[in-house]
């Protein structure tokens, strides 16, 4: 044996530890990933580290647990994975992970330097060009080519995936680095200072300048206000202006679901789309405005818009705005200490020229007062009032509006089941969503009970995310029950992991909803060709499967679901719980229904 291998029972530092040493000094405590033959190096060295390992069963998956760890603890989640087809699957994911924020720091293998470089040297698990499958999908991508370069590799990355918005990010070592022996000292210290994202001054002048002097000030609140732990600030400026607040499906959370100035989330409905239109100013933080958030690019806004995004990409990028390129949080602070002073030198003002202060409620120069909604907005004056209706009394009278049109439609089932869900899970216990017709409900109509409580892949729009990002989850706290939620189509991309939650013992009930395939691709082919095709599916025995597991499961009806989901979710580990069942969406307004 050459005296340069080390014995099973003899180790020599390799590049592998100091991929660990380099997250442990960082701040990682936990790790999610698959092995393969290439990154065996960093795998063997997390043995020898503090770091918890999470192996799912699928890269995909893998990728899925670690975006939701990430944005349920808004911290970096390290993804370790092979070479080629394993590093190749986690694309899915991590295109999830890049629309919906969250700072996933994935990790590949590579081939030997030598295969590097775009020859074709047949190489186990080779690609021409790797890295290049990834630079459309995630934020930045690293390459580490010598021992050396590891921890400011790995640093690097933290920081980009931290920085303002959060975001996955790939960096690829090949595999001779990972096993070459390091003469380098172990990792005691490594720095990442994630860029702030600070709004200009001016521009937050000028938004306060707006917002002040608007009739009908409205906020429109997305996903980017969560990832950035903005949910105050936001509930302070909205007080202060008496603004509406509506949410997007990836803000929901964002602002308090009962509060007197909620609009909920129901941005599929026309009468929403309408009162965002008839704002005169609409202040849109943390959301683009895309084809979701904008019922399908219907939206119309009528007023003035201020955006404030950190994704530069999507400032301005569907409606003229002021825009403001800056982090959720320090925005909205920033608006609030504005629009406080500028109250505090007005309230000043008056009562140095001997005038009372004008209540809220009273005087067209009050924010929130003097209302003038469209007859297209659905608000209606008050009998016999000079004036328009207070801003909370136009949230009431828009929201009853909408339960009108969702009522008239006979669609008693789907809300059973979803209050049904919502009686069940715990307050301020999260809730994770596949691709399925009971998500499209929680969208809209679905109170999380919590700040960064409920999660889905409406982002990217892949099949299988709810189950795999609820184990995520409950790794990240497994003292609380965590709900995830999947068609039967989308279950089937996940079984595996039940493995996975059995072997950790994840406190994670998987409610499946089986209506026989991919239910909304049914409905949309009937609705568009008369018929459906591709769309039926034939399925296991999913209690029978789960208990194959050690997990236990049970077959419910919706008349029992409240009942079994609430055992299920207060006994200890994971659980299973199947409904047969064909719910229906509600219909349409950005098609004129």
């Amino acid at each position: 044996m050459s005296t340069t291998t080390p014995t099973p029972t003899q180790h020599r530092r390799n590049g592998g530890d100091l991929v660990v040493e380099s997250l442990a000094a960082l701040g990682a405590d936990t790790v999610f990933g698959l092995p393969g033959q290439h990154a065996l190096g960093v795998f063997d060295a997390l043995r020898r580290s503090a770091l918890r390992y999470i192996g799912l069963r699928v890269e995909n998956n893998a990728g899925f647990a670690a975006d939701a760890y990430a944005r349920a603890t808004h911290k970096v989640a390290p993804l370790l994975v092979s070479t080629g087809p394993g590093a190749l699957m986690t694309l899915a994911a991590l295109q999830e992970a890049a629309a919906g924020s969250a700072a996933v720091l994935a990790i590949g293998s590579q081939v030997p330097l030598a295969g590097i470089g775009g020859g074709r040297h047949g190489y186990l698990h080779e690609l021409t060009d790797q890295s290049a499958s990834f630079r459309g999908v995630v934020k930045s991508v690293h390459t580490a080519r010598t021992a050396s370069q590891i921890p400011s590799a790995v640093a690097a990355a933290w920081e980009s995936a931290l920085s303002a918005p959060h975001g996955p990010v790939w960096l690829e070592i090949p595999q001779d680095v990972l096993l070459a022996e390091a003469d380098v000292p172990p990792v005691a210290e490594l720095a990442a200072r994630p860029k702030e994202l600070l709004p200009r001054p001016e521009l937050i002048a000028a938004a306060a300048d707006r917002l002040a002097r608007a009739r009908r000030p409205v906020i429109l609140a997305g996903g980017g206000v969560v990832r950035a732990g903005a949910e105050a600030e936001l509930l302070a400026l909205a007080e202060r202006l008496r603004a509406p607040v509506a949410t997007t499906f990836g803000g929901k959370g964002a602002f308090p679901w009962e509060h007197p100035l909620s609009l909920q989330s129901w941005l599929e409905d026309r009468h929403t789309t309408a009162f965002l239109e008839d704002a005169d100013t609409l202040l849109v933080v943390g959301s683009g405005l895309g084809e979701l958030s904008s019922n399908y690019h219907t939206f119309r806004p009528r007023g003035r818009v201020v955006q404030i995004e950190a994704d530069l990409g999507k400032l301005e990028s569907n409606h003229a705005a002021l825009g403001i390129h800056a982090d959720a949080r320090a925005a909205l602070a920033a608006l609030v200490k504005e629009v406080g002073e500028r109250e505090t030198g007005e309230a000043g003002r008056r009562t140095g020229d001997d005038e009372a202060p004008a209540s809220k409620e009273a005087g067209p120069g009050a924010p929130g007062a003097g209302r003038a909604p469209s007859p297209e907005a659905g608000h209606k004056p008050s009998p016999g009032a000079g004036h328009a209706p207070s801003p909370e009394a136009a949230v009431s009278d828009l929201l009853a509006r909408v339960r009108d049109r969702i009522d008239g439609q006979q669609l008693d089932l789907e809300q059973q089941l979803l209050a049904s869900v919502r009686e069940a899970l715990p307050d301020g216990a999260a809730s994770c969503w596949d691709m399925t017709i009971l998500a499209y409900w929680a969208w809209s109509a679905f109170d999380p009970r919590g700040t960064n409580a409920l999660h889905s892949a409406q982002g990217a729009g892949g099949l299988g995310y709810g189950f795999p990002a609820a184990l995520g989850v409950a790794v990240a706290d497994p003292a609380r029950p965590v709900l995830a939620v999947s068609g039967d189509g989308g279950a089937m991309y996940s079984l595996a992991e039940l493995a996975t939650a059995r072997q950790y013992d994840l406190p994670v009930t998987w409610l499946i909803v089986d209506d026989g395939g991919y239910g909304i691709l049914r409905e949309y082919m009937t609705d568009a060709f008369g018929a459906a095709t591709a769309t039926e599916l034939t399925r296991p025995d999913f209690v029978a499967l789960a208990e194959s597991f050690g997990v236990p499961a049970v077959r419910t009806s919706p008349d029992r679901l409240r009942t079994d989901l609430a055992a299920a979710l207060a006994a200890p580990g994971p659980s299973v719980v199947v409904l047969p069942a064909r719910p229906r969406m509600f219909a349409p307004t950005h098609q004129g229904s």
